[in-house]
């Protein structure tokens, strides 16, 4: 008998009960290697001793203390360090308690912008198809995962969808990746113009898309295009990087890597590590300074927003990842897994794609290698392979709807940035024996 209300309520749970490094270990002692670091979270592992010992520090200082009341020397120190090291133009952090949250923030400080500059008329937002920005019902409105928005469609502000950047599934026959990233960008601009560009305040993205198609990076140029675009029509660009930042992918911000920054980043996930709940809207200078200026109050707040121990910990985790060198080790250690995975699934009969920067890597998975024709949707393929996967002691993220929200099935991985040779070995053997096992256990008439 339990009273907690778990996430499916037809399915058993291990208990965990400690965690040592790349493992999370559970009541009957056994012991699971994290390939995914929960949901691209736990970017330190478990239990890092550095973490643990600033958590303890500052609860015995100060647990928490209202933001409408005070300031604390945690979110003080946290927010000077990102913005060191934040894309050019970024100047202020909003803490929150995760990436929902931050995306919630960073509706609401772009709308709250353009009242402020005099263009209440913009309240228009545009996001891209298989992406996913948080559960929330303005995160939910913005994202395009269509079975998590599905039953709530009737709660959902409206939001434009164009194409998502996602080459391997949308380009067409003969188009170079240039040619696809300008078509895929202009989608932006065909919509703003047919919007309106007087109503639109921003532009959402996940800089690489994760949970819901499986480590889509951009094509070359994308992303400077839509950079354009965006600066033509006066439209704010907010990149999401809850799941894609923090060094997941080989630098500290992944837009890094495309050479443009955004009005506004959300980061969460590896912010923290897991270690406390936490999230962030890193925001430029012209937004914070209309606000500032103008009425000097944002409309909006939490409970928990800059919790002191929350910051304490994130500053911890970010310390740690530069003490400790950790953004090479993701790099490095990215490239032996792409290439441990390509030599394990490069010729299997039913992995199409494999894809990702960084220690962030999707694994398409198809019933027709040839013609990429993806597996029967009822055969729910992902979750055969989550529970494969977690019989040989290895933590995975699987999803389905990869191709167009109903169709298709990936698997992400996003191990932790301690991982080293021999678990990046041992990740690639027990996935391809899940993966193997999954699909054997189909009916033979259905594969």
């Amino acid at each position: 008998m339990t009273y907690v209300f778990y996430r499916h309520t037809k399915q058993e749970y291990p208990v965990a009960v400690a965690g040592d490094g790349v493992h999370i270990i559970d009541r009957e002692g056994r012991r699971y290697l994290d390939a995914s670091g929960g949901a691209a979270v736990s970017c330190l592992g478990h239990s890092h001793p550095a973490v643990i010992e600033a958590i303890k520090a500052q609860l015995d200082k100060l647990p928490y203390a209202h933001t409408s009341f005070f300031s604390n020397e945690p979110s003080e120190d946290l927010a000077e360090h990102l913005i060191a090291r934040a894309p050019e133009g970024l100047g202020k952090v909003y803490f929150v308690s995760g990436g929902s949250e931050a995306n919630e923030t960073a509706f609401k400080l772009a709308r709250q912008y353009f009242v402020e500059i005099g263009q209440p008329e913009r309240a228009r937002f545009i996001a891209r198809r298989q992406s996913y920005h948080g559960n929330t019902l303005g995160a939910l409105a913005a994202g395009g995962n269509v079975a998590r928005r599905k039953i709530f469609e009737p709660l959902l502000v409206p939001v434009s969808h164009i194409m998502p950047c996602f080459a391997f599934r949308y380009s067409d026959v003969g188009e170079s990746e240039e040619e696809f990233g300008r078509r895929a960008a202009d989608d932006l601009e065909a919509e703003i113009l047919r919007l309106g560009p007087e109503t639109v305040a921003g532009f959402i993205a996940e800089t690489v898309v994760g949970a819901t198609a499986g480590a889509v990076s951009p094509v070359p140029g994308y992303f400077r295009r839509i950079r354009e675009i965006c600066d033509k029509y006066g439209v704010l660009l907010i990149l999401d990087e809850v799941m894609c930042g923090m060094g997941r992918t080989g630098t500290l911000f992944a837009c890094e890597q495309e050479g443009i920054s955004p009005d506004i980043l959300t980061c969460a996930k590896g912010l923290g590590a897991g270690y406390q709940a936490i999230g962030a809207a890193v925001v430029s200078g012209k937004i914070f300074e209309a606000i500032a200026d103008g009425s000097g109050f944002f409309q909006h707040g939490f409970t928990y927003i800059g919790h002191p121990t929350a910051c304490a910990a994130a500053l911890a985790v970010q310390q740690t990842i530069e003490r400790e060198n950790l953004l090479e080790n993701v790099r490095c250690q990215g490239e032996s897994l792409m290439h441990q995975l390509e030599e394990r699934f490069g010729n299997h009969n039913h992995v199409a794609d494999i894809r990702g920067r960084g220690l962030f890597i999707g694994i398409e998975l198809v019933a027709d290698r040839a013609g990429c024709a993806p597996f029967d949707i009822t055969l729910n393929l992902h979750a055969r392979v989550k529970a494969e996967a977690m019989a040989r002691g290895l933590m995975c993220y699987p999803g389905n709807g990869t191709i167009d929200g109903e169709r298709g099935d990936h698997i992400l991985l996003a191990p932790p940035f301690i991982v080293e040779d021999s678990h990046i070995a041992h990740i690639v053997e027990i996935l391809g024996d899940a993966v193997d096992a999954a699909i054997a256990g189909l009916p033979s008439d259905r594969v």
